[in-house]
């Protein structure tokens, strides 16, 4: 007997699409049911051996015994944190490919003209790692003791207090434009191209104070080289508990830190940024991690990826508004 062409092309149908099936169950799910699968990258946009490196590599070791793989950290330093980006919002949506974001790459939204990601559409974050303290800080044998009375010189003598911080558009900066506008006070911002020209500026007395991160000056301050007048995260740093913050000096409006967190690409899968989540808290909140977090004054930070979201989110918003009100001249 011959076969039926309608029954055989309909039996062809049935097994084109049950291998289709296959195939699409292979490629979608499935994927996100094998990871790992390799080992993890983590992209830092910062160079090796500075407080966000660190705090990487540490959180990092950890990761990779729960997730069963090596994570390895490149390093791709400069341009505003662009090409580490770049590289992770081109890369395989399949978890293995993270950034390290910060709120540089928040402001980087707000400083550049144009950037080849969009940092909101095109990451999706997974959880924050830590937070750092931002201090204002003078000489030791500086006349000012506390905040208050830094402002109040700067408020009697308009335009002759001077501020120091690393380059035009970093996190100091903008801390510093910052205290400038929530103080109401005539002070100038100086500029310098690194931390340490910072501090031998203030040291020399070439400045009167200065906006830095706290790590990295803290053994001077420790040493008495340097004073601590305030810190500017929303409590009191755990390291110099006896330090005021901003807002206990006066200044109801300046309240900012640095943070990190942990991000991959945009589409990986719900289930990928699910497991990544867990297994980043795990290691954020272990006792040695945490540990060694604190001996770089860092404070370990994790948390859900829709926070991490909304905290990069919403650091976009208020650095671009801060740049667009003192003209930082976009890049």
């Amino acid at each position: 007997m011959a076969p039926n062409p309608t029954s055989t092309r309909s039996l062809c149908g049935v097994v084109v699409g049950v291998l289709a099936l296959g195939l699409c169950l292979s490629c979608g799910p499935g994927q996100a049911q094998t990871f790992p699968a390799k080992p993890v990258r983590i992209v830092v946009p910062f160079g090796a051996g500075g407080v966000a490196d660190l705090t990487a590599r540490t959180v990092a070791q950890k990761l990779s015994e729960s997730l069963g793989q090596p994570v390895v950290i490149e390093n791709r330093p400069g341009a505003g944190g662009v090409a580490a980006g770049d590289a992770v919002a081109k890369a395989e949506p399949d978890g293995h490919t993270l950034l390290l974001m910060s709120n540089g790459t928040a402001v980087s939204a707000g400083l550049f003209k144009s950037l080849p990601f969009d940092t909101l559409r095109d990451f999706a974050p997974v959880s924050t790692l830590a937070s750092f303290d931002i201090a204002i800080i003078a000489a030791a044998e500086s006349r000012f003791r506390t905040l208050a009375e830094l402002l109040a010189f700067a408020k009697a003598n308009p335009g002759k207090l001077n501020i120091g911080s690393i380059n035009i558009g970093s996190t100091q900066n903008l801390v510093a434009e910052l205290l400038k506008s929530s103080s109401g006070a005539d002070l100038q911002i100086v500029p310098f191209n690194g931390t340490p020209a910072v501090v031998t500026a203030l040291r020399g007395g070439q400045i009167d104070a200065a906006v830095e991160i706290l790590g990295p000056v803290l053994g001077q301050v420790q040493g008495k080289a340097l004073r601590v007048l305030a810190v500017t995260g929303a409590r009191r740093s755990p390291t110099l508990p006896d330090v005021p913050t901003a807002v206990e000096s006066g200044l109801q409006g300046l309240v900012a830190a640095s943070w990190n967190a942990l991000a991959a690409p945009a589409r990986t899968p719900r289930s990928v940024i699910a497991r990544l989540n867990q297994d980043i808290a795990a290691a954020v909140n272990h006792p040695d991690v945490k540990k060694k977090l604190h001996e770089l004054h860092v404070e370990a930070q994790s948390g859900t990826p829709e926070q991490a979201s909304e905290l990069l989110a919403s650091e976009i918003r208020r650095w671009g508004e801060v740049i667009q009100r003192v003209k930082i001249p976009t890049q």
